[in-house]
């Protein structure tokens, strides 16, 4: 028998396309790419976010989305004498988020204030969140609201993000740590506290400028200076600071341990010691 021969489908593929649909082809391409050029490039619309809220109706919006039952377990908790509304952080932020967007720089600073100054729990959390933010410029009026606040202070929750807030602007003008550096002498423990805690960001570089590496040296020094004093979340942000700066700067934490670690509490050498091998 012979062999069977096949037969072949042809389909567009296979032949040239006519010099009809050659132009239209060309003409969707065109087309495409034009569209693809306008929707890279256009500007969107701006959203209508209304006008920024004054100090009252920020607290009201706060107070509208209070829990009663979180709120009184939240004072039980942190046992300073203030207000609570039992409202969570990231709901706190999404407001403050939305504020920020609504505020001039002005603005924020003035809600930012009058949020601080109501002495509600999550009013003062709203604050810090308004001018928290990388860049800002110009930036002294939101740095001397922050650090008028730091004298203060009472308890970790409502200074660490105070803190959170302010070591961006330090970061930003590092000459600042001057300022803060006279916090150790403040006789609120809090404040001497926050020296520490607002100083965070100059331990997490791996290639830190020569700055950054004075600055580390000078914070290491204000640790020594705080070592001997007994109180826990003292301690704490000893060893929490020198954890954080241990993943970038090993032996920088271990030489500082060898050389004061036994005037720290067991707990505070423990957290410090996390990050070592």
């Amino acid at each position: 028998m012979g062999r069977k021969r096949r037969s072949r489908v042809i389909v567009a593929e296979d032949r040239p396309m006519t010099e009809e649909e050659a132009r239209l082809a060309a003409e969707a391409a065109a087309y495409a790419a034009s569209d693809a050029e306008y929707t890279q490039y256009a500007e969107a619309e701006e959203e209508d976010l209304g006008p920024p809220p004054s100090v009252e109706e920020a607290l009201a919006t706060l107070e509208s989305c209070g829990d009663a039952e979180r709120a009184a377990g939240a004072a039980a908790y942190h046992k300073i004498d203030r207000r609570y509304l039992g409202i969570t952080v990231p709901l706190i932020e999404d407001m403050a988020r939305l504020w920020r967007a609504q505020c001039t720089l002005d603005e924020r600073i003035a809600l930012a204030e009058g949020l601080w100054r109501s002495d509600v729990h999550e009013a003062m959390i709203a604050a810090t969140k308004l001018l928290t933010q990388a860049r800002i410029r110009p930036d002294d009026a939101v740095w001397d609201l922050i650090a008028s606040w730091a004298p203060d202070f009472q308890g970790w929750a409502v200074a660490d993000h105070a803190c959170n807030a302010g070591g961006r602007r330090l970061l930003a003008v590092p000459e600042r740590i001057d300022h803060v550096e006279g916090w150790l002498q403040n006789s609120n423990m809090w404040t001497r506290r926050a020296a520490l805690v607002i100083t965070l960001p100059f331990t997490k570089s791996n290639n830190p400028s020569a700055e950054e590496q004075a600055i580390r040296a000078r914070v290491l020094g204000w640790c020594e200076t705080l070592a001997p004093e007994r109180d826990w979340f003292l301690q704490k942000a000893i060893g929490w600071w020198l954890r954080e700066l241990s993943k970038h700067d090993a032996q920088a934490v271990r030489d500082w341990l060898a050389a004061h670690g036994d005037r720290l509490k067991p707990f505070a050498r423990k957290e410090a010691t996390k990050y070592l091998t």
